[in-house]
């Protein structure tokens, strides 16, 4: 059997012939391994891997501090003036204040860099606790919210099967409110094709965001996402947003897809493993100190993410050098061939590369939502370009 991509990239090649891997900047903490919510569609508990069930439910003190040691390694070695923490689950509030207050501290004792921190939860227990343990160290919080409240109780449910859309909306209104509005980083959504694009574009709103990250659901050629039997479901209701917000001044808010889209057909860079060809330079650290690549990986196979490092043996140097990291870290070099050679090639980037993976080829694929992703990319560039156009008539 011939070995899935990436395991067959040779990384000494590509050094040879000048490549050099990117120093990680930002490092996801897997906190807390386990969640108060049973989402459908979660890709740590509900897909292919499975490796929570062993790890411990949190991460200790000293795996902490040997963390923020490897972090600060990391940091001198490269001459990194800033660093992004992002503490991650399961659900990271689960962890409790004390351990959160221990870890963000400790990390920013050890980093002889800027530090800066966030949190990603789901929100059902951010109380005033938390927000103010989050005010007193400068820690951003991101939200996870999928639009009106009958939808996002479909689909993100306790374990009795109880809606939780009431206590993210009421906790919404806490990191809202003038005290704490400095911390809210944006909403996360996972686009819903059964459902209504405009007016979970609209529900999203109403708290506010600074900024929106809608996300596909993690899919892939041997795992294909939900269809209904159009073309494009996924691109269709992205664009239903994107047409009302774009025809809005000024946007209520940001929405990273739209924005990173547009930057790149402008002719910028990505800042996200989402779309476009930056190297990614990311790593995580669950709660037993392994270390892996993203996390999103869960969703393709058993093991996908692992890597064999562990913060006890490796530098994250060790990491920067293996197939799977410099895969995602050499652009062109590793779209599939039918990527390659699309016209929108360079700004979708292939996708997110765990929508890549199929059984038997690994990951060296266009992405199970190539066709969406045309669309969006092509609707957007339209649009774009007729702005541009409108405006050279104006400037005449």
């Amino acid at each position: 059997m011939v070995p899935e991509w990436p395991s067959t990239l040779d990384v000494g090649e590509l050094l040879t012939g000048g490549w050099r891997p990117t120093p990680f900047r930002q490092f996801i903490l897997k906190i807390h391994s386990r969640c108060d919510l049973a989402c459908s569609y979660c890709y740590v508990y509900e897909m292919a891997d499975q490796s929570w069930r062993t790890r411990p439910r949190r991460m200790s003190r000293d795996t902490v501090e040997k963390a923020a040691a490897r972090i600060a390694e990391h940091a001198a070695a490269h001459g990194l003036p800033v660093v992004e923490v992002v503490l991650h689950g399961g659900e990271p509030l689960l962890a409790g204040p004390g351990e959160i207050g221990h870890l963000v501290r400790t990390v920013r004792a050890a980093v002889p860099a800027r530090v800066e921190v966030s949190v990603q939860t789901n929100a059902t227990l951010l109380d005033d606790a938390f927000l103010d343990l989050f005010a007193e160290l400068d820690v951003g919080v991101g939200v996870s919210l999928d639009g009106t409240a009958a939808d996002h109780d479909r689909v993100r449910r306790t374990h009795d099967g109880r809606g939780s859309h009431a206590r993210v909306a009421a906790a919404l209104g806490r990191l809202t409110a003038p005290p704490y509005r400095h911390l809210f980083a944006g909403l996360l959504c996972t686009v819903n094709p059964r459902t209504d694009p405009v007016e979970t574009y609209r529900a999203l709103l109403s708290f506010g965001p600074p900024v929106i990250d809608f996300l596909l659901p993690h899919a892939n050629w041997s795992e294909p996402p939900w269809r209904d039997g159009t073309a494009t479901p996924y691109a269709d209701w992205l664009i239903a947003i994107f047409d009302l917000w774009w025809s809005t001044r000024p946007r209520p808010a940001g929405i990273r897809l739209f924005d990173e889209i547009t930057h790149l057909l402008l002719g910028g860079a990505s800042a996200t493993e989402q779309i476009g060809l930056s190297p990614v330079a990311m790593a995580v650290i669950e709660t037993d100190g392994e270390i892996e690549q993203s996390d999103i990986l869960k969703s393709a196979f058993q093991g996908a993410p692992a890597t064999g490092l562990h913060i006890d043996r490796n530098p994250f140097d060790d990491l920067l050098l293996l197939p799977s990291v410099a895969a995602r870290q050499i652009g062109r070099l590793a779209l599939a061939p039918a990527c390659a050679s699309c016209p929108v090639g360079e700004i979708c980037g292939g996708g997110l590369y765990a929508h890549r993976y199929r059984s038997g080829s690994g990951f060296h694929n266009p992405s199970v939502y190539c066709a969406d992703l045309l669309r969006l990319v092509r609707h957007v560039g339209n649009t774009v370009q007729a702005g541009l156009s409108d405006l050279t008539k104006e400037a005449r």
